[in-house]
């Protein structure tokens, strides 16, 4: 399947060769798939509204090449870019942007007067519209006397009346209040699943995610990184490591904007330790950071964990700090397992070594978790713990498969070992699995 949009290396810059020159976009490659809902995320300034009026052809690129369809909107005549801004594509305004002395019919079928279409005919298609989401009623109101979610359904309507591939979403939930933003995302995500449009949504709002397919994360004008929707079948190819960890994606959720070697550090940290002051954690933060990045080892790490936190460390008695770590150093080289394993799964190179790798994570877990597992048990748990790590089954059917008894092809754990097993080897995942920036 061939990208709707695509975009190479493209660099977006304001009052290019001036010296208030801003470049608002940089390098920026993405591929977005017919039927896709995307999210564009990142704080205010990242550069999400330049790609999108970029998409829309206002905007052209400094350099690079931006592709809609397989084509360069920007080589368009201006007959051509009218007709593209106007059947190609559809847009939803976080102002909603009605024209107050317009019914509401009018407002939806407006674009269709620059398509030639008949009155007739503009009526039908907007009556429809209307109906659908449950406005046919309000079709010779004018906008003045709708509510916020009212005038954003209406938007929607006029995004869809001339029947575009493309649906581009500006904060369309900006505006609204919670019960409002719901069934406007519902919309969205019915012309997603049934109409199969493409849409491109635009969003700071992180409890919003969870309705896209993927969403490509923002900053600085940069693309930071591409998370795909674990609940949402994909239509993009995707690497599995990329939607395998569960607890980093929920890590995303709480740090939106941090950056995916951040979330890795606060994972350990979490795991680490419950009852630190502010600054205890802040500089644990820096010195799990320096290991897990290889640029200290066990022994530097231990003599941080043990000094004053005026000096930037941790202030740890000297017991807990050498439990830490050999936690720490645990994970790291347990992590190695993890990363090897799927390194040898994607080049296809397992042979003899895959059971001995399975294996050695396998004890690892066991023994974290102290707990005992007869012989059967033990090699359902190996089957798992594989398929788990693999990127076959996700964290909540490895669950189940733990709290199935015996007789049901389970495991039979209590809640606790269950819960001491899922937690360590989630944070293996977390730390063992590659999760790239682009």
């Amino acid at each position: 399947m061939d990208p709707v949009i695509q975009s190479k290396n493209v660099d977006i810059t304001y009052n290019l060769g001036k010296k208030n020159e801003f470049k608002a976009t940089s390098d920026f490659s993405l591929e977005i798939y017919p039927g896709e809902f995307v999210a564009f995320f990142g704080p205010s300034g990242c550069g999400k509204s330049t790609l999108f009026y970029s998409i829309l052809g206002i905007l052209k690129p400094s350099a690079g090449e931006l592709l809609v369809k397989g084509e360069n909107p920007y080589t368009f005549s201006p007959e051509e870019m009218v007709y593209y801004q106007s059947k190609s594509i559809g847009i939803i305004y976080q102002a909603f942007y009605l024209i107050d002395s317009l019914s509401v019919i009018d407002n939806v079928t407006l674009p269709q007067i620059f398509m030639g279409v008949s009155p007739g005919k503009r009526r039908k298609r907007g009556m429809e519209l209307l109906n659908r989401f449950g406005l046919g009623e309000k079709a010779d109101s004018f906008p003045t006397l709708l509510s916020g979610g009212q005038m954003q359904r209406v938007s929607v309507s006029r995004s869809l009346v001339n029947n575009p591939d493309i649906i581009l979403a500006d904060e369309p939930t900006g505006n609204l209040d919670s019960k409002s933003s719901d069934q406007v995302m519902h919309s969205l995500d019915d012309i997603s699943r049934i109409e199969k449009k493409t849409i491109i949504m635009i969003t700071h709002n992180a409890s919003q995610l969870h309705w896209v397919h993927r969403v490509i994360y923002i900053k600085d004008g940069r693309l930071m990184r591409i998370v795909p929707n674990p609940d949402r079948k994909q239509i993009a190819k995707f690497d599995k490591q990329k939607i395998l960890v569960t607890e980093m994606e929920l890590l995303a959720k709480m740090f939106p904007y941090a950056p995916p070697e951040e979330l890795k550090v606060k994972s350990v940290v979490n795991y680490l330790t419950q009852d630190l002051t502010f600054m205890q954690i802040n500089n644990l933060e820096n010195t799990v950071r320096e290991i897990l990045e290889r640029k200290i080892n066990k022994t530097f790490f231990l003599k941080k964990l043990l000094a004053p936190t005026q000096q930037g460390g941790v202030a740890l008695d000297e017991e807990r700090a050498k439990v830490i770590a050999e936690k720490i150093d645990q994970i790291v080289r347990q992590s190695e397992e993890v990363r090897r394993y799927r390194r040898r799964q994607n080049q296809g190179t397992f042979y003899n070594r895959e059971d001995k790798l399975v294996t050695e994570l396998l004890n690892y877990i066991i023994t974290e978790a102290k707990i005992e597992l007869g012989r059967t048990q033990k090699m359902r748990l190996k089957e798992a713990v594989k398929n788990r790590v693999a990127g076959i089954i996700r964290r909540e059917k490895f669950s189940s498969i733990l709290e199935s008894s015996k007789e049901d092809g389970g495991i039979g754990l209590s809640k606790d070992d269950r819960e001491n097993i899922i937690r360590y080897l989630e944070k293996l995942l977390t730390q063992g699995v590659d999760i790239h920036e682009r």
